[in-house]
């Protein structure tokens, strides 16, 4: 493969990489393995060491030009063109539980810009993949954001509370919870998922790496929606992550900003 591959080739690649971490993460989900701690405190297991190896040897195979920057194993090629960033166990705290809103996540930039990402839930069989200029799927089929276009009847999902009782936004995103419908703690990269997919309006993150974030903007982007970080910056290296169908958004930021104002 040549280092500026087409985009549908890239993304039909991803994809097909992601199920098969995938199913590397499913022969130890559900059962017993130790979880070590890195030096940030977050968990980190067998399982998500086994599934980045998988997506490196994929990758390089492949795409041999190609630069890779992964949570586990950092970065490999730096000076290419085309990188790879993966994440592969996203919401490992909720893996080593047992709970299936985990997923394998991969983002594709071309000279710095985002332009494939793909979310692949293994326990659940869901795959929400994008491609610039292509559209969102959900599985095959195209999928799109939301039109809710009132806050008092949007849903409004986070990573989770203590994240939102503590950030520096802390009383902006009260201000916020206060004025939807419903507030929901179905976080990671899920919340994004569902709102990529319609089936929620906001998902805020108040903290994320660039692998966390990594087919974030690609995916909401091209479902519909809009994708920035707290600041407003549609950038998955801007540390934190907000996800909306788009009609809410500037609002949201706005709220989110209340101790700015």
């Amino acid at each position: 493969m040549t280092a500026t591959a087409p985009i549908p080739i890239l993304l039909e690649h991803a994809v097909r990489f992601a199920r098969t971490a995938g199913e590397v993460t499913l022969r130890y989900f559900g059962s017993s393995f130790d979880v070590d701690r890195k030096g940030d405190g977050t968990p980190v297991t067998v399982a998500d060491r086994e599934a980045e190896e998988v997506l490196r040897s994929s990758i390089q195979r492949d795409f041999p030009d190609h630069g890779i920057l992964g949570e586990e194993f950092g970065e490999s090629n730096p000076e290419a063109r085309v990188r790879w960033i993966l994440d592969p166990i996203d919401g490992t705290k909720s893996f080593v539980r047992g709970v299936p809103l985990f997923g394998v996540l991969i983002g594709v930039e071309i000279d710095a810009a985002p332009v494939v990402g793909v979310m692949h839930f293994p326990a659940l069989g869901e795959t929400v993949a994008a491609g610039l200029g292509l559209g969102c799927t959900l599985d095959g089929s195209p999928c799109r954001v939301s039109e809710i276009g009132r806050l008092e009847d949007a849903t409004l999902l986070t990573t989770g509370v203590r994240w939102a009782a503590t950030a520096s936004d802390a009383e902006g995103f009260r201000q916020l919870a206060g004025r939807v419908r419903v507030v929901r703690a179905w976080g990671d990269c899920y919340g994004h998922a569902l709102v990529a997919t319609g089936r929620a309006d906001i998902m805020v993150d108040h903290v994320l790496n660039p692998w966390d974030a990594a087919p974030l903007l690609t995916i909401v982007t091209e479902a519909g929606g809009r994708y920035t970080d707290l600041g407003g910056n549609a950038d998955i290296h801007g540390g934190s992550g907000v996800s909306t169908n788009g009609l809410l958004h500037d609002e949201v930021l706005r709220l989110l900003a209340f101790e700015s104002v």
